[in-house]
């Protein structure tokens, strides 16, 4: 069943929080917000949630957007246009608007609240509250067809992590229906799966509502004194007293997925080191999560340049984006952006170049992350050098090299 259709024709509406600072992704996020940093050589982090809440056929988008959301919102104007032949097709950038006050956003509910006028006029039956910040595929009409046959009020999509990593999200506890018993955020000790030991069952920070409980809630949420977070304050007060089930995740099922794909892939790119992995995930003669995928395609923004191409050099499974040049070099493992440019003798390995970066003549890279627009001068290297990278790069704990955004030059 599609999302907007079936018992009642279900009217979805679908706002994604595109508002995060991704404080441990610095310096990618220096200047842009978390779901505005590239991801996979031609996309940012927010075109995953987009491409899959259109591909579910759910077309009426709020996007809101807080911190540094220049970045974004041009990101979306170029990339994510409506038609405007159907008044419910429209994808829509949402800055704090201040309503209600003069603060801005203080939490991820009261970024909803603020903007309930829009929920209001718009007059769904469901409201699709998802984050921005993550790497997946997801049907959501398999989603809304659970909501409506477990009679929820709130469903939140869940997938098994392991413990030491679910201290980090909110963690779940449910009975043997699904229905959410207990909603924890952040837990410092959380609650383990009892049939699966060493994992617990997180939340993916997608939620969907019924509309009017989601107003009555959000109201209700904005009078105490409370953190007005989904996590911290809103869902644990609803498990209290209405249906909240648990969405299993793994068990949503995309058209045109290989068998070799990690089922239910699903990665929080929050912080440099899983941002890398991420990358490492899309490569390989049978990769993780495969970018190719017609029958569910994740959109990027059009680019009107040429294909990419090898002069001569060395290229072992790699990503190369659009208009990007390898002549001379070696590049191995790594993910390249639109155009970028490897001359002679260069050698890239296990590393990741934005968009317009030039490695000159001599340089080496390995596990390295360049953001756009960098030029890497003759004989520069990263990640050969620890004494060296700490002194002139940002260098990640788990070892990775990090270069933040170049000054924009003309192309």
């Amino acid at each position: 069943m599609a999302a907007g259709e079936g018992k009642g024709r279900e009217r979805v509406l679908g706002i994604v929080l595109a508002g995060g600072r991704g404080e441990r992704l610095h310096p990618l996020t220096r200047d842009r917000s978390k779901p505005a940093v590239p991801f996979g050589g031609k996309y940012r982090i927010v075109d995953f949630v987009l491409s899959n809440l259109i591909n579910s056929n759910v077309f009426s988008l709020y996007i809101v957007v807080q911190y540094k959301s220049q970045s974004l919102i041009d990101h979306l104007r170029h990339a994510w246009r409506a038609s405007g032949l159907h008044e419910d097709h429209f994808v829509l950038v949402v800055p704090p608007q201040m309503r209600w006050g003069d603060s801005w956003y203080r939490g991820t509910a009261d970024a909803v609240y603020q903007n309930l006028n829009l929920v209001r006029d718009y007059g769904p039956t469901l409201v699709a509250v998802f984050g921005a910040d993550h790497i997946y595929r997801m049907d959501v009409s398999q989603m809304v067809a659970f909501h409506r046959d477990c009679a929820a009020d709130v469903t939140v999509a869940a997938l098994p992590v392991p413990v030491e990593e679910a201290s980090r999200m909110g963690v779940l506890d449910v009975d043997e229906d699904g229905r959410v018993l207990v909603f924890e955020e952040k837990p410092p000790r959380p609650r383990g799966l009892p049939h699966r030991p060493g994992y617990a069952l997180a939340s993916m920070g997608n939620y969907l509502f019924n509309a009017k409980l989601l107003v009555d809630a959000l109201v209700e949420d904005a009078q105490r004194d409370s953190e007005h977070d989904f996590g911290r304050s809103v869902l644990p007060e609803l498990v209290r007293g209405h249906r909240v089930f648990a969405y299993d995740f793994p068990t949503n099922r995309i058209p045109g997925t290989k068998p070799y794909e990690e089922v239910g892939y699903w990665r929080d790119v929050g912080t440099l080191w899983s941002y890398w992995q991420a990358h490492m995930d899309l490569l390989g003669p049978e990769p993780r999560f495969d970018l190719s995928n017609h029958l569910w395609p994740i959109k990027g923004a059009p680019y009107a340049g040429p294909s990419a191409r090898v002069v001569y050099g060395e290229v072992r499974d790699s990503l190369l984006g659009e208009g990007s040049v390898v002549h001379g070099g070696r590049v191995v493992r790594s993910v390249l952006g639109r155009e970028v440019r490897v001359e002679q003798d260069a050698e890239v390995e296990e590393s990741v170049l934005m968009d317009y970066c030039v490695v000159r003549r001599g340089v080496r890279l390995r596990r390295a992350i360049v953001d756009r627009f960098n030029t890497l001068e003759p004989g520069t290297t990263m990640g050969h050098d620890a004494q060296e990278d700490a002194r002139r790069y940002h260098v990640d704990p788990s070892g990775l090299v990090v270069l933040g955004r170049g000054a924009t030059r003309a192309l």
